[in-house]
């Protein structure tokens, strides 16, 4: 009885699509999180009576046929790269990106991440780095001595001393942007590493044409939607319970089968 396995494969459909959404609503809270959705694919179907081919000697064509399908699979978890709010923080060296565009972090194996997260630091050298430790590229030092730090929309990083009237410019922030952003590999820790689907880097000086513009003093927060996602957990879990009923159902006509005399 195919119903059976057909069943299990929901199930284990809806068991995956449910931890996607406990993946977003546990990452509700981190900066810059882009919320995942799933996608399903039809499995391959058995023909019982195949469509278009001829019912007689005189060439009549079978309209529809008769085709079983035999379940579903995941097919991907699409990542949605839409802004998310921006919450004010009054840090001087947190930066939001309003619009397009990546972080470029110095990972610890010399490779570049990049980053939505835009809660900087400073090291104990000056250079601004991530929570983690890893430096901003390019590569910015702030003088210890800076009694004021401004890092304007276009990623100047403008630093005033004590005594000058004019700040200095420390360095210039850039940002990088990819062809396809759901192509992005996840890995943690708020990076992605570029793929061969995300398409090459693409380095530019935001405010730039296609570029976003940085918000000093502001984090962009996660793009999660708590109602929405309550809303697809509900609907995950009855379709969770409707495929383990069909289960259920073709269990009690087996048994009757067996209790024929």
């Amino acid at each position: 009885m195919k119903s059976l396995s057909i069943a299990a494969t929901g199930m284990l459909a809806q068991q995956q699509n449910v931890e996607v959404i406990s993946n977003n609503i546990a990452n509700m809270n981190t900066t810059g999180f882009m919320r995942r959705r799933t996608e399903f694919q039809d499995l391959i179907y058995q023909n019982l009576r195949r469509v278009g081919s001829t019912s007689s000697d005189s060439g009549t064509i079978i309209p529809s046929g008769v085709q079983l399908g035999l379940g579903v699979k995941l097919a991907a978890v699409y990542r949605i790269h839409e802004q998310g709010n921006l919450t004010a923080t009054d840090n001087t060296f947190d930066l939001a990106i309003q619009g397009k565009g990546f972080f470029q972090i110095t990972l610890p194996d010399g490779t570049t991440g990049y980053s939505r997260d835009g809660s900087f630091q400073l090291s104990p050298t000056g250079q601004i780095v991530t929570h983690d430790g890893n430096a901003l590229i390019p590569n910015i030092t702030v003088d210890p001595a800076a009694v004021d730090v401004t890092i304007n929309a276009t990623g100047q990083v403008l630093v005033k001393l004590q005594g000058t009237v004019a700040p200095t410019n420390a360095g210039q922030i850039q940002l990088v942007s990819f062809p396809n952003d759901a192509g992005l590999e996840a890995i943690g820790d708020n990076l992605y590493l570029e793929t061969p689907a995300s398409g090459a880097a693409t380095a530019g000086t935001p405010g730039a044409a296609g570029y976003g513009t940085l918000l000093q003093g502001f984090l962009e927060t996660s793009n999660v939607n708590a109602v929405s996602e309550v809303s697809e957990l509900i609907s995950a879990q009855r379709a969770y319970e409707m495929n383990s009923k069909v289960i259920q159902t073709s269990d009690e006509m087996m048994g009757t089968l067996n209790q024929l005399r």
